[in-house]
């Protein structure tokens, strides 16, 4: 379908096109921590160092009639999470098939039960999504489509980076760093900016000022929950200096581990917090974006839950939510995607806009004891037709799925209460492609896939009655792309799998 891409270097060009990624990657923040295997932490006990991000050398191809769909959609996309996680009971239905067999679920829900029974104390909502997709050719279509993979309502990363890739592969077009022979194909008008940086900063900026004033004169703040020992913190901290410089708005970042220390709920059930450099200056929290508590990992003890729990009763306008996180659950997702499902246009009353996501589905189905679930286990238990499947748990972050005919297997150790937790899904098959990776100081070149990320962001305010609300703030948020070796079934960049990439538009 795609062009020959990208073409042979001789040693020469090579070298000029890395010295320029290099450098570029560098001085704009394209960056990671090294990992203890690249940078052993004894060369680094400071952990002062910072390494070149994995990247692509080239843009990857990608069909610009894909790009459009996925783009028409963002919109959609945002209604209708924003009404799941506004419809308490639709939801709390769902989740309930889960709590039994998944203690992480049950736990999450647990926490909105104890903060329902005490009272909201905030009914503004935001979120920062990001649906992910591949492109699927269709024998017996006239062109190919975008099929969402998943919908990431929690810790949405990346796009921090994303806006910088996109600016050094055309910062590579324009250096020369790439063959004259590509001009038919690389353009300025052929490589879209990703907006994600600004598009995310101006969500974020949007709550804080929906928030309102502070009652008690304390200055407000945004917080950035965030994972001890983060490698991919220059991700992060690009949102965070958007945020203070151009909205003004004063950030600050949390571990995980450290709010029962640094932080606290008072009468008015405000969130209250005391940076421990400056512990006689308190802040009022306007904002709590999560970048951590998406993974049962971090749960370790009840302080974590407890932590969480804090986090939600209070005031603060949190991204996400606990029913907003919920909501991303692959369940919710089997749920839509379920051939002839009757929820979609539950959300979206819309029929125009119900029909163009539904588009993006591919086929996904229950592992439960249902007709459709029966169905699943068949194939998903037959190494033939398993072959055609991905089996997903209700996890976020790279590295949970099963693929293939590892499918049969792991379903021979589970025993079959356990089936339930996870999804069954037809792999989506992308057209053939090849580009470099520039992973840890070394090229790797060879086929790959790639995966387009498209950032929404939503603002609304919950009604009296369950699945009430006012969307107040509804935009497309820049975009995303990861690219993989064909050989990997992950795609996580931050799990060791994926590097960040942009887009080339082709005409298909």
């Amino acid at each position: 379908m795609y062009p020959d891409f990208p073409p042979e270097l001789n040693g020469d060009q090579e070298a000029y096109l890395l010295t320029n990624l290099k450098d570029w990657s560098i001085a704009h923040g394209l960056a990671v921590r090294p990992t203890p295997s690249y940078v052993p932490s004894e060369t680094d006990p400071s952990g002062a160092l910072a390494t070149t991000a994995p990247v692509t050398l080239f843009p990857s191809l990608f069909p610009r009639v894909c790009f459009e769909q996925a783009k028409s959609v963002v919109e959609a996309y945002n209604e209708l999470y924003s009404a799941i996680a506004s419809d308490e009971t639709w939801l709390g239905e769902v989740i309930e098939e889960l709590i039994e067999i998944d203690d992480f679920m049950a736990n999450l829900w647990k926490v909105h039960l104890q903060v329902k029974k005490e009272g909201y104390a905030h009914t503004m909502n935001l979120g920062l999504f990001r649906s992910d997709y591949m492109v699927h050719v269709d024998l017996l279509g006239p062109q190919p489509l975008v099929k969402q993979v998943e919908f990431n309502t929690i810790a949405s990363s990346f796009g921090g980076l994303s806006s910088q890739v996109s600016s050094l592969h055309k910062h590579l077009l324009s250096v020369g760093a790439y063959p004259e022979s590509l001009s038919d194909i690389l353009s300025s008008e052929s490589l879209p900016p990703s907006t994600s940086v600004p598009g995310l900063a101006r969500g974020m900026a949007k709550a804080h000022e929906a928030y309102g004033k502070s009652s008690n004169g304390l200055q407000l703040c945004v917080i950035f929950l965030v994972q001890d020992l983060e490698r991919n913190v220059f991700d992060q901290r690009h949102l965070e200096y958007a945020l203070n410089e151009s909205h003004g708005v004063r950030t600050f970042r949390l571990p995980f581990g450290t709010v029962l220390q640094d932080t606290k709920v008072d009468t008015d059930r405000k969130l209250i917090y005391t940076p421990p450099h400056t512990p006689n200056k308190q802040y009022e929290v306007s904002l709590v974006y999560l970048r951590a508590g998406y993974a049962p990992s971090e749960y370790a003890s009840q302080e974590a839950w407890d932590a969480r729990l804090q986090l939600e009763r209070s005031a603060a306008i949190k991204c996400p939510s606990v029913l907003l996180q919920l909501a991303g659950t692959k369940k919710v997702q089997q749920v839509l995607a379920t051939p002839h499902s009757p929820h979609l246009k539950r959300f979206l009353p819309d029929e125009k806009q119900a029909d163009a996501v539904l588009k993006t589905f591919a086929p996904i189905y229950p592992m439960d004891k249902s007709e459709a679930g029966q169905e699943a286990r068949k194939l998903a238990t037959d190494p033939t037709t398993a072959e055609r499947y991905v089996m997903k748990p209700q996890r976020e972050g790279g590295g949970n799925n099963v693929y293939r005919k590892a499918i049969p297997e792991l379903l021979k150790t589970l025993p079959e209460t356990q089936w339930p937790a996870y999804i069954l899904m037809e792999m989506i098959e992308p057209p053939a492609q090849s580009n470099v990776i520039f992973r840890n100081g070394e090229s790797q070149k060879g086929g790959v896939i790639c995966e387009l990320g498209m950032y929404g962001a939503c603002l609304w305010r919950q009604g009296q009655e369950d699945g009430e609300r006012e969307v107040l703030e509804n935009f497309e948020a820049g975009y995303l792309m990861r690219t993989k070796g064909d050989s990997s079934e992950e795609g996580g960049v931050a799990a060791g799998f994926g590097a960040v990439d942009s887009v080339c538009l082709v005409d298909v």
